[in-house]
């Protein structure tokens, strides 16, 4: 198993199990893009570039989700592509900064 440092937020909500509902932590997309963040960024490795933090929820949110009125038509298409509502599939392990 390799050992990788991703960046995240002090004030994210703690990663779920696998399986559990997702809470926004956003462990997931900031090891590695979605097949539709990958599309949007032209990236397969790292942080995805939709990530966005939302200071009002406390917690990650995808910013590949239309938020305009325009174009929430597509939402839920987004919604599946990214797995919204699938509850976390990330197996990642989580540990805080010096941690063994």
């Amino acid at each position: 198993m390799s050992e990788r440092v991703i960046l995240i937020r002090r004030d994210a909500p703690a990663k779920p199990r696998a399986g559990d509902s997702c809470n926004g932590c956003g462990v997931c997309c900031l090891a590695e893009p979605c097949p539709l963040g990958m599309l949007l960024s032209g990236m397969r490795h790292g942080a995805c570039r939709s990530l966005r933090w939302s200071h009002d929820t406390g917690r990650y949110r995808c910013g590949a989700l239309p938020s305009r009125p325009a174009w929430r038509w597509l939402r839920p298409a987004v919604a599946r592509w990214i797995g919204a509502g699938r509850g976390c599939d990330s197996d990642a392990e989580v540990r805080p900064p010096g941690a063994a």
